[in-house]
């Protein structure tokens, strides 16, 4: 069976970790790629070397994802890849937590997930062709202690992706969640020299979504867990 053939791909929550890996792999694959994210100030020089163009958006109102999508279709074209790459948490003890702070990284980590699938499945469906993936994390299957926002809102990422899958791959939607579970290595963040490879690869995070996209649709994966060979779990 030949592979799925994407043209242009919508990353939102985009940043200079694992979103740059993205957007570099996308375009040396042919795919045109727009970012999205709350502050594009950081994305110019992403911009720059990977032809994408940036878009300013607040993934957790409606009207500004339904504004995002129209814009990407008038002036790159219709996405049929979308990625949820955006994430909010609150750390702290439990009975300290700010219930405001708490409802808002729900909504950037769930809710605007949520938002942005909704958009892309009306765009995707007509086709019967798509695919939706959807960024997770340790979080997504473990709830550590002082950090129950990010646990609530990953789970329920998780569980939108789960439910998605199973509504829309008979539909020709690729929808996948993926764990990442672990440290992911970057300029600021690097693992102690005697513990190489300990961290994951930005770079390598993106193949794996890369192989996922490849999949036959008679063997779909709806999640893969990745973790450095050194993670406990």
């Amino acid at each position: 069976m030949e592979h799925p053939k994407y043209k242009i791909a919508l990353i939102v929550g985009a940043g200079e970790g694992l979103s740059a890996s993205l957007a570099r792999l996308l375009t040396a694959q042919g795919i045109r790629v727009a970012l999205a994210a709350r502050k594009i100030e950081k994305l110019g020089a992403l911009c720059s070397e990977t032809g994408a163009k940036a878009y300013a958006c607040n993934a957790t109102d409606p009207d500004e994802v339904e504004r995002l999508f129209g814009l990407v279709e008038r002036e790159i074209g219709t996405p049929d890849l979308v990625v949820y790459n955006a994430s909010g948490r609150t750390r702290g003890p439990f009975v300290d937590l700010v219930p405001a702070d708490v409802a808002q990284a729900i909504a950037v980590s769930a809710y605007g997930g949520f938002l942005v699938a909704q958009q892309a499945a009306k765009r995707m469906l007509p086709n019967k062709h798509g695919a939706i993936l959807f960024t997770g994390a340790s979080a997504s299957v473990k709830g550590y202690a002082q950090s129950a926002s990010f646990a609530m809102g990953k789970f329920a990422l998780r569980g939108l992706a789960q439910s998605l899958a199973r509504e829309l791959s008979p539909q020709g939607i690729h929808v996948a969640h993926f764990v990442i579970d672990g440290g992911i290595r970057s300029a600021a963040r690097t693992e102690p020299d005697d513990k190489p490879d300990s961290m994951l690869d930005p770079d390598a995070i993106a193949q794996s979504y890369w192989n996922v996209l490849q999949q036959p649709r008679s063997a779909w994966s709806w999640e893969l867990e990745l973790r450095p060979w050194v993670e406990k779990f």
